[in-house]
């Protein structure tokens, strides 16, 4: 029994497809198969179910990848006391985070890091927290940047900053001309919304839950579309397709205060065609933390990461700490 065959048996119970699980891995699909009729040639026992279609883990099979999923992380945190015996600033760190983070934060949080750390690059991983969350249990990142809630799964948490969200219009639109919207405003808007997977399309549900189902109502909801990313929807906004709800820091630095239009500046001509709005009263909100397992011990490094976040501008958020 190898780790490595302990990562091809939990990378197939996450992805219940072989041949996903060997790109995973980064191996071929038939190296994997052979390791994994390997092991259970050695145990004895069948981990997997296979048929045409899926791959299904048996009930023996889930208590096996259980007990691997907590053996690669403990082999992970030998490799980490070694490198904290060394220097726990020295050597690259695995960061993980949410797609509608990383466009917004990334920029000024990487020059920072090198700014204050140049001996620790972040290696970044951009993914959807569901996929963090297993990154972090099986020691491929380090560290996520995600936004709660999510699955409590005994992680260490540090909170990082409340980020209100803002709400994004066509220009031409009736409500462009607005300082301020209500949420109920909003509930007979057509809503552009962010595919399945993505937490901050559950952010948005919260706030309107309407927006869940669709209608084909014309006095309340007309139709919710999806887009693959907080730009592509923007895009859509641009328009005219609907409105959408955003994160504050996804709002461009000047759109908030209009100047005059610049000759040749295709990105700032594309904002003229949006209108980025505060809710009125408190607005709706979300609580981005940085998380970690209990058993990395650079603890320095983490707080080296966190001091560099704070380093950031962060404009309209309330930073914690």
């Amino acid at each position: 029994m190898t780790l490595t065959e302990l990562k091809y048996i939990v990378a197939v119970a996450r992805e219940k497809h072989f041949g996903k699980a060997a790109e995973a891995c980064h191996v071929s699909q038939p190296t994997l198969s052979v390791a994994i009729k390997k092991l259970e040639e050695e145990l004895e026992v069948k981990l997997f179910e296979r048929s045409a279609n899926e791959v299904a883990v048996t009930p023996l099979g889930e208590e096996i990848v259980r007990q691997a999923q907590s053996v690669l992380e403990q082999a992970a945190g030998i490799k980490e006391i070694a490198r904290r015996g060394k220097d726990p600033l020295a050597g690259p760190l695995a960061l993980g985070i949410i797609y509608t983070i990383g466009p917004y934060l990334l920029p000024d949080l990487v020059r920072q890091a090198i700014g204050r750390t140049p001996q620790m690059p972040l290696v970044l991983q951009e993914n959807f927290t569901a996929r963090l969350l297993e990154m972090l249990r099986t020691g491929e990142i380090d560290c996520a940047i995600m936004a709660e809630p999510f699955p409590d799964t005994g992680l260490a948490m540090a909170a990082l900053y409340d980020e209100p969200f803002m709400i994004a219009v066509p220009s031409t639109h009736p409500l462009a001309g607005r300082s301020a919207i209500g949420a109920e405003e909003i509930k007979s808007e057509t809503m552009l919304l962010l595919g399945t997977g993505h937490c901050f399309r559950d952010h948005v549900l919260e706030v309107c839950p309407e927006f869940a189902r669709f209608s084909a109502n014309a006095e309340g909801i007309r139709k919710s579309f999806e887009g693959s990313s907080l730009e592509t929807i923007k895009h859509m906004v641009a328009a005219g397709m609907g409105v959408t709800l955003v994160p504050r820091l996804s709002v461009p630095k000047d759109a908030l205060a209009p100047r005059p239009k610049k000759r040749g500046q295709a990105a700032a001509e594309a904002e003229q065609y949006i209108r980025y709005i505060p809710f009125e009263g408190t607005p709706p909100s979300r609580r981005v933390v940085l998380a970690w397992r209990r058993s990395f011990t650079r603890y320095e490094a983490i707080a080296a990461l966190r001091n560099a976040v704070y380093a950031c501008e962060l404009p309209g958020v309330a930073r914690l700490s």
